[in-house]
């Protein structure tokens, strides 16, 4: 469980986060989500301690995360596995040295140690036998699916994911949603989604929290989300035609 408590975050004298106080639970899909510019990737950097917070903690299983020493905190990232929006992957690394990256950073085993568990990650996310190609080779899934593969090299305790499904199309975008929600499961991690999609949030979505001009507006399940009365949050999710229709069919 990860615990953001009275969270404030600025900058050159504007304030971008607002008091937030958020619970993201353990063995669930924590959905993030919100118009853009409303503060939900300064939000995610500061979970994970890419920014200081100017106020407030973040508790990682009841350890306060913004206390830490750079050591301390070291041991709570080494629990992390982070999917980037664009992938992040290494262009000029095969597959495999991709995910073994966070191993031979992180990790005292010895080289078949690594590549067996670099194996086993392939195989979890249905790309076996892709070792030796290189990101540029593999279509945008492919790409997600290495960068998830890598994320879980670690068997991370929490795993953070922004916008996973940026640039996909829509049935990929399912896949990798069944993905991230399957993994989540069965490691029993706590996964913290940001994302703009709809179609995420209702497929996946575990407990979400609605970010509002930095700050919490709204926050529940994905079968509340859908018959709130909160004007913002009505906005944001029937924006689109087919969130419409689905609003007519409740």
């Amino acid at each position: 469980m990860i615990e953001a408590k009275g969270i404030y975050k600025g900058f050159d004298g504007r304030e971008i986060l607002k008091d937030i106080n958020v619970d993201l639970q353990q063995g669930r899909v924590n959905m993030i989500i919100g118009q853009s510019g409303a503060g939900k990737s300064v939000l995610f950097k500061c979970l994970v301690g890419l920014l200081d917070v100017d106020q407030g903690e973040v508790l990682y299983d009841g350890q306060n995360f913004t206390n830490m020493e750079f050591k301390e905190k070291k041991s709570i990232r080494k629990e992390i596995g982070m999917l980037f929006q664009a992938g992040a992957l290494f262009d000029s690394q095969t597959v495999q040295e991709n995910i073994m990256f966070p191993l031979d950073m992180f990790s005292d085993m010895t080289k078949e140690e690594k590549l067996e568990r670099v194996n086993f990650c392939l195989d979890r996310v249905n790309i076996a036998n892709a070792n030796h190609l290189y990101p540029g080779e593999i279509s945008g899934g492919m790409q997600k699916r290495v960068a998830i593969a890598r994320a879980i090299a670690m068997k991370p305790k929490y795993l953070f994911c922004d916008e996973p499904n940026s640039g996909l199309d829509p049935r990929t975008s399912i896949v990798i949603d069944n993905l991230i929600k399957d993994i989540t499961e069965e490691y029993n991690m706590t996964t913290v989604v940001i994302s703009h999609d709809m179609n995420s949030v209702i497929e996946i979505g575990d407990h979400i929290s609605f970010i509002h001009e930095g700050q919490l507006w709204w926050n529940g399940s994905k079968e509340e989300i859908l018959k709130t009365e909160n004007p913002e949050v009505n906005e944001f999710v029937y924006a689109s035609k087919f969130m419409k229709i689905v609003k007519q069919n409740i």
